[in-house]
């Protein structure tokens, strides 16, 4: 076997080992994760734990991020009429990023009974990676705004994150740094592929010297 084709072959056995290990690792991990929630409330304290789901969606440069709640929380003493209530909630940002997401939605569709959990409706926000890597996003304070009054619900239990993400910022941004100094221009590295076509070419470039020669040698005999 040649050396092109030798190396053509090695190129082709590191991209599918690449591919192999690019789909082994997933892009996202969902978990749904138990939070306990300590709400302070108009009426005094109450707690409630609820499981808490995350799930990312691409859009654009960015992903919507959906956060759900499987259980109730807090509760109201007097009936909450259609859209009296407005929930939003933050999410914690880790990993590759830092800070916090809000998430919102629409107001209660249906009356909520006094004395019952209150239902949050999923909430909604838009991510945009400001760094390359993986991400978490865990569960952060709850809002309800309902009647003039508003309740917060502080995780109290350290929950961790119900999802971790593979994100790519615009531009390839990444929290890393350059390493090395010096304001001179970057040389372009090659691989074994691009030194076969490297090697390729000029041995081409040498064969059609030598024939050129041949070429005009001839031709001086002849003359």
């Amino acid at each position: 076997m040649s050396y092109r084709k030798r190396t053509a072959a090695l190129a082709s056995v590191a991209a599918l080992a690449g591919s192999a290990v690019l789909m082994a690792a997933p892009a996202a991990r969902a978990e749904v994760v138990d939070v306990n929630y300590q709400c302070k409330t108009p009426i005094g304290d109450k707690s409630a734990v609820s499981p808490i789901d995350i799930k990312s969606v691409e859009s654009g440069n960015g992903y919507k991020i959906t956060m759900s709640w499987q259980k109730g929380v807090s509760s109201s003493p007097v009936e909450l009429g259609k859209g009296a209530m407005n929930p939003s909630a933050t999410i914690r940002l880790g990993g590759a990023d830092s800070g916090t997401l809000t998430v919102t939605g629409p107001a209660n569709q249906e009356a909520v009974p006094a004395n019952t959990p209150i239902r949050i409706n999923d909430l909604t926000g838009t991510y945009t990676p400001k760094k390359s890597g993986k991400v978490t996003f865990t569960a952060g304070v709850l809002t309800i705004e309902a009647l003039g009054t508003t309740t917060t619900c502080t995780p109290s239990n350290s929950p961790g994150p119900s999802l971790s993400l593979d994100v790519k910022a615009a531009g390839g941004a990444t929290g890393g740094t350059r390493s090395g100094g010096g304001s001179g221009p970057d040389l372009p590295q090659t691989g074994p592929e691009d030194s076969a076509i490297a090697l390729g070419t000029l041995g081409g470039t040498v064969l059609l010297a030598g024939a050129a020669g041949t070429l005009w040698l001839t031709r001086r005999n002849r003359t």
